[in-house]
């Protein structure tokens, strides 16, 4: 006799809902995943998710949006309602727009590795985007088991982070070491996990998860980066928190912010841009400009400050 096929969580759920009355009566749920036309629901009530689609009327769901749904006469369901987002966390576009990705979240985790070599402009690109949503933003380097494409570089931007007060966890998500210490800061919280394709984040999903829950994929030819593996924002319980994984980016735009924005983003500059002689300083050569005399002293790295000067030309 042939073994019975096992089936996925996906189909034991359906097979779970053959049967059931179909309700029109109003429930909670919450987006645990949107790809397409469709969503994910989870319905907060039962746990069990449901394939939904949005009402024409509604903006665009994300991932951790709260939200009220109904079943059809077809067995799927429809989001009837949106309740008000506590926050939410997103990226601009190429035509200035902000594009949310995630929503009522705690805090955010910037991936960056040993391997691919990551420029510092790109970590202060997060870094921006999520003090101006006034979010906790959280720096993972990951891949510490591997020889780093340039150790002394890379040891010098753990340093200024950490001279700056950001919390950074070093860790391995392919051996384990330092994951403790990142599980218990992320107790009782819902985090996004964001950086560029080939940091290893859904390596990082599958070792706090402990178990596989995310495709992994390789770096490309170059080193220098890695598949699309994540090509939608998933949300997944994990013990103890719930983290949502997002898609990798080759460049995290911010056209949607202002030059005073990037300023107010580098916490080591938004106190002493208000201290210039002239308002509109570039801090670039003006005279009397707080933050290059700061810059003259060593009160503020020189990196930090060209990363900024990256930045804001990007803008342009």
């Amino acid at each position: 006799m042939p073994a019975r096929r096992k089936l996925s969580e996906q189909q034991r759920r359906r097979v779970a809902r053959r049967g059931k009355a179909v309700s029109s009566e109003a429930r909670d749920g919450l987006v645990v995943c949107h790809f397409g036309k469709q969503l994910e629901v989870e319905d907060l009530a039962s746990g069990e998710v449901w394939r939904c689609h949005s009402r024409a009327s509604l903006p665009r769901l994300v991932t951790g949006d709260r939200v009220s749904w109904r079943t059809d006469a077809r067995g799927t369901g429809i989001v009837t309602a949106l309740e008000r987002r506590r926050n939410e966390f997103g990226r601009g576009g190429t035509a200035g727009d902000f594009r949310p990705i995630a929503a009522n979240i705690d805090c955010v985790l910037v991936v960056f590795a040993t391997v691919p070599e990551t420029d510092m402009s790109v970590i202060d690109r997060y870094l921006v985007a999520v003090d101006n949503l006034r979010l906790d933003c959280l720096l993972v380097l990951n891949k510490i088991d591997l020889l780093p494409v340039n150790a002394k570089t890379l040891a010098r931007m753990v340093e200024i982070y950490r001279g700056l007060g950001i919390e950074l966890f070093e860790l391995s998500a392919l051996t384990g070491a330092g994951v403790a210490e990142l599980e218990a800061r992320l107790k009782g919280n819902t985090a996004v996990v964001a950086g560029q394709s080939g940091v290893g984040k859904s390596s990082l999903l599958n070792r706090l998860g402990k178990q596989s829950l995310a495709e992994v994929g390789d770096l490309n030819a170059s080193g220098r980066g890695g598949a699309h593996t994540t090509t939608a924002a998933r949300l997944f319980h994990l013990p103890g928190f719930d983290l949502i994984d997002s898609p990798g980016v080759r460049e995290f735009h911010l056209d949607h912010l202002q030059a005073v924005d990037v300023a107010d983003g580098f916490v080591e500059l938004r106190s002493l841009a208000g201290n210039c002689k002239f308002r509109d300083c570039s801090h670039r050569i003006e005279p009397g400009c707080a933050i290059l005399a700061a810059a003259e002293k060593g009160e503020i790295s020189n990196e930090r400050l060209c990363s900024y000067g990256r930045i804001v030309d990007s803008l342009r």
